[in-house]
């Protein structure tokens, strides 16, 4: 196991930049096939993380490590976008939440006529998997969460609806002098009657000046032509939602499992290229491992 890094300024680790379902071979090596899971930490607080992918499991493993040097029990919050297989499948694999001294939230969308818990349990349980949510941690819990804003003790968190074909948040997080926008599953083809270069106000809110935008770019413009319902971005839309925005930095994340790595190399290209043309932010391609220092105040 990596041993646990302690932030000195504010940090993204991406431990999975994949959608729908994880992925792996010689296609995969240098971006990686683990499915939706980021970290941020900030010096001084709990660390926060979006979603809970299968790579959520890798992030388990190197708190475990700090666990076992005497660093002290695990501290974090989840903010979670939605239920869909690839977003929660790390779930039960992340060790921390089994122990008792363990003090984790799971923030998520507010499921109609039952609670997130609930919803867990229609997943977690046999025949689908072999144990429930009931056998978490003593401070373990589930959070329900709507188009609100909130804090985490110094971290002030926004959340608002985007459009998928489920229910969906879309995270916005400020503390320690920066700013990160988390939306992993959004498209613009969800509300048919809306135009193809349509970014809501909720998400203009959630992405407005940030220092960081993660986003689903999971698509080329003919990929996401030819499935306009299926709640993924084209890497157009992501770009046209940066620049709308006025990001500082563009993330392009939630990659699909039939794009490889030179696939991905050349969307990163196509997107610096689009980006460049309207004066937009800076473009990365997101990739496992990946870790990026936030500097306050730039």
């Amino acid at each position: 196991m990596t041993p646990p890094v302690f932030p000195v300024q504010p940090a993204v680790t991406f431990y999975g930049v994949r959608g729908s379902v994880p992925c792996s071979g010689p296609r995969y090596h240098r971006y990686g096939g683990n499915t939706s899971a980021v970290l941020l930490e900030v010096p001084g607080r709990a660390p926060i993380a979006f979603d809970l992918g299968s790579g959520i499991r890798d992030l388990g493993d190197q708190l475990m490590h700090g666990v076992a040097a005497g660093v002290g029990p695990v501290e974090i919050d989840v903010l979670l976008t939605h239920l869909h297989w690839d977003h929660i499948i790390g779930m039960p694999f992340f060790t921390p939440a089994f122990l008792p001294d363990t003090r984790m939230t799971v923030h998520g969308p507010e499921q109609p006529g039952r609670t997130l818990r609930e919803a867990f349990h229609g997943v977690m349980q046999p025949p689908y998997f072999p144990i429930t949510p009931d056998e978490f941690g003593a401070g373990f819990s589930f959070a329900d969460v709507g188009a609100e804003r909130f804090d985490l003790g110094d971290a002030r968190v926004l959340s608002r609806w985007v459009r998928h074909t489920d229910p969906a948040l879309g995270f916005r997080v400020d503390a320690g002098g920066v700013s990160v926008t988390y939306i992993a599953d959004h498209g613009p083809g969800c509300v048919p009657t809306d135009p193809d270069d349509f970014v809501p106000d909720d998400v203009v809110e959630l992405c407005d000046g940030v220092d960081l935008l993660i986003h689903d770019a999971q698509y080329t413009k003919a990929e996401q032509d030819a499935r306009p319902h299926f709640g993924h971005s084209s890497v157009e839309y992501a770009v046209h939602v940066a620049a709308e925005a006025g990001v500082k930095c563009l993330a392009l994340f939630h990659h699909c499992p039939n794009h490889g790595d030179d696939d991905l190399d050349a969307m990163l290209v196509h997107a610096r290229d689009l980006s460049a043309k309207r004066n937009g932010p800076e473009i990365i391609a997101a990739h496992q491992g990946q870790r990026l220092e936030l500097s306050p105040g730039t």
